[in-house]
């Protein structure tokens, strides 16, 4: 963990302090995915087994939940089902309360533009799983799009190291709509929903959080021609934590921990005032490092954290916004002071009660939300992420006579002759 005192730092200091960890733009890993890509477009489905086989240990094979969420139900005792049951309705709650509404405004009279909202015909789901099945990252991400009425949702996530589809996972896509999910991962999954491989349809959109390669097969994907669009940069997972005085420093420090055990890549960062909170947070990280199952992880990621001291509370917001952090936590007596000067951050956990594993699992909002800085210009996945909106207009008689001649007008100062008669052609229907 680096320890700086922001007040003494320079620009070039500053930056620095707040940089991404080197290995999320690795040259290698970029060029490594590139191929990946390349081989299972070329190479199709023979391709994507071939990967599938070095990579997961086994084939992508599409399996039926049902069965798989019988055997999860018989594992998990009720207050777990009845957790996971929880978290489904307040997630379809918030997100139903979050659909747009379609409008239309009468601009002039007789002329009205429709904004109509569409859902994308068909999406693709990517769940991290592996060592660590992330079951609420499929609910996060499934019942939004079902919200939203996608017609078709494809479902990938990584075989558990034994093989086969994780039973949590399943039961959390019984949950959730979902009827069948494939087991491939990695930025080879990525790569069959860009491009198509087998049974395993092209997408239009490809949406869910990753480890460094899902998300750098996201971004190669999706800046090619005809690619399909993304909804976010997510990658390895982060939290600024901004303190005062108040805070208790062992709840600070086990928040950073709750995000460092994700991925050796993710990164925390502490901003506060109190120059004490430092060395306190600092000492119960280590005795609480200690206790935990992924240790070995967690300390990984701490080498890329940041205990950083500031003047006041202002100054840590701003330091915030530069950053713009995945998840922001408050954990500050006057929590609300501050929420009107935050910009940029993908959720915001305001006060210390406002644990950001409340919202990983069952506060009702998307943990799937933009990481490296990318919540300057994104938010985190709603309905939104699975809709496109398309306007319609409409022209009465009295209301071409009022705009054809200004449209046309308008037209020729751009020296486009046709459109300026395009416009003139409707005065002489309504003539």
């Amino acid at each position: 963990m680096k320890r700086l005192d922001w007040t003494a730092i320079g620009e070039a200091e500053r930056a620095s302090a707040l940089a991404r960890p080197r290995q999320r733009a690795d040259a290698s890993l970029q060029s490594d995915v590139r191929a990946i890509l390349e081989e299972v477009r070329s190479g199709g489905w023979s391709a994507l087994c071939e990967i599938a086989r070095r990579i997961d240990g086994e084939e992508p094979k599409l399996v039926e939940v049902r069965p798989v969420a019988a055997q999860a139900r018989l594992e998990l005792d009720e207050e777990a089902i009845a957790a996971m049951e929880l978290a489904v309705r307040n997630i379809r709650a918030f997100h139903e309360a979050s659909m747009p509404a379609d409008v239309a405004v009468e601009t002039v009279p007789g002329l009205t533009v429709r904004k109509l909202w569409r859902p994308i015909d068909r999406i693709g789901l990517y769940v991290p799983g592996g060592r660590t099945p992330l079951f609420s990252t499929l609910l996060m991400l499934a019942i939004p799009a079902k919200v939203a009425g996608v017609g078709e949702i494809v479902v990938v996530t990584p075989p558990r190291p034994e093989g086969g589809l994780d039973p949590f996972i399943a039961l959390a896509a019984e949950m959730s709509g979902i009827e069948a999910i494939w087991t491939v991962g990695g930025a080879h999954a990525i790569a069959a929903l860009a491009y198509g491989a087998g049974d395993i349809a092209r997408v239009d959109k490809i949406c869910g959080p990753g480890n460094a390669w899902v998300a750098e097969a996201k971004r190669q994907a999706s800046s090619e021609a005809g690619g399909p669009a993304i909804d976010m940069p997510a990658g390895p997972s982060e939290l600024m934590v901004v303190a005062d005085e108040s805070a208790d420093p062992r709840v600070v420090a086990a928040d950073l921990l709750s995000q460092a055990e994700h991925d050796p890549m993710a990164q925390v960062l502490l901003v506060t005032s109190a120059q004490g909170l430092i060395n306190r947070v600092a000492r119960e990280i280590e005795t609480q490092l200690a206790e935990l199952p992924r240790h070995a992880i967690a300390r990984a990621a701490l080498a890329e954290a940041r205990l950083i001291l500031c003047a006041d509370l202002e100054q840590a917001a701003e330091i915030a916004n530069v950053y713009a952090p995945e998840h922001l936590s408050l954990a500050i007596a006057d929590p609300e002071r501050l929420v009107p000067l935050i910009r940029n951050a993908g959720a915001v956990f305001a006060g210390e009660l406002a644990a950001e594993t409340f919202g990983d699992y069952l506060a009702g909002s998307s943990h799937v939300l933009p990481t490296d800085g990318a919540a300057k210009a994104w938010g985190g996945v709603s309905p939104y992420t699975f809709l496109k909106p398309m306007t319609v207009q409409t022209v009465t008689p009295d209301a071409v006579r009022r705009i054809a001649r200004p449209a046309a007008a308008l037209a020729r100062i751009e020296a486009l002759e046709a459109h300026a008669r395009a416009a003139d052609a409707r005065l002489e229907l309504v003539a």
